[in-house]
């Protein structure tokens, strides 16, 4: 983190840290930092790391995170096998905010009016079959491309008007036009992790969705990667791949302790303020594959 603004009298950082569930265990979490540091917990199982030092540092803040990390396939076979034995999965709290609008994800009637044209065009009645149609209708219509400017914010206008973007506008229509029929759609963001074994740095982030119906549980679905491999169209509709790290679970974030500023969009990289006043951090993440014993 680079030297704050002089006069400053406080600096927060905050670092989203990535939290075990059932499709990853976390192990030997290891955190080099030079001043004190306190582990706190968010909403929705977020876990973050605080830092606020006593006295600002007048050289550059560097904080090192370490872990290690077993990820594992998230299936729900229910999604395309209806009769197939559910997962056991516990009962999410928060399924009423996840039928919720995000700032950048509103529920309104035209939103509401564009997933009805979607569903009713594909005939779809439960809501496995609107999700399954609003998942197609994603992958059909809108292009990967982030090119111009615009993208990566998971605006849902911009999304559907452009038809193009990254995972976060991806997931912006899916969730948005799932919520809008009723249907629980949550988000989450993390790292993407390559096919390939290996080491090296890991340039961006990815996010991706679930669903909720009653016969199916939590249902995984990443369009994005579906729109950019179309041979695991099938695949990814009930099914996120153990390439990916997660972070964060849910959008319009608000840190603990509280930030200064608004709710953040989405929360995958360092965040910090001085004297309440965001302040830009640079970050590098890396990862390498541990060959099991």
């Amino acid at each position: 983190m680079p030297v704050p603004p002089a006069g400053t009298k406080t600096l927060d950082l905050w670092l989203p840290l990535p939290h075990p569930d059932a499709n990853q265990d976390i192990r030997d979490l290891k955190i080099e930092s030079p001043v004190p540091y306190k582990i706190e917990k968010g909403a929705f199982g977020n876990q973050m790391l605080h830092l606020q030092p006593a006295t600002v540092p007048t050289a550059p803040l560097v904080v090192k995170l370490t872990a290690q990390i077993t990820r594992r396939e998230h299936l729900n076979l229910r999604a395309n096998a209806p009769t197939a034995k559910p997962a056991k999965e516990k009962t999410d709290p928060d399924l009423a905010r996840w039928l919720a609008p995000d700032r950048l994800v509103p529920l309104d009637p035209h939103i509401h009016e564009q997933a009805e044209e979607v569903v009713a065009k594909a005939n779809a009645k439960t809501p496995l079959e609107k999700a399954r149609a609003i998942y197609e209708h994603v992958v059909s219509t809108v292009k990967y491309d982030k090119t111009g400017q615009g993208w990566g914010r998971g605006d849902i206008y911009y999304a559907c008007d452009a038809r193009r973007g990254n995972c976060t506008d991806f997931h912006a229509i899916v969730i948005g036009y799932c919520r809008s029929l009723g249907i629980p759609a949550r988000f989450s963001i993390g790292l993407p992790l390559p096919a390939e074994r290996g080491h090296g740095e890991i340039k961006g982030y990815h996010c991706w969705a679930e669903f909720f119906t009653p016969e199916t549980g939590w249902v995984p679905v990443d369009a994005s990667e579906a729109a950019k491999n179309p041979d695991k169209r099938a695949y990814f509709f009930g099914a996120h791949d153990e390439n990916r790290v997660e972070f964060t679970r849910g959008r319009d974030i608000e840190l603990t302790p509280k930030q200064a500023g608004p709710p953040l969009n989405y929360f995958v990289y360092p965040y910090a303020e001085a004297d309440g006043q965001p302040l830009e951090v640079a970050r590098k993440y890396e990862y390498s594959d541990i060959t099991a014993q």
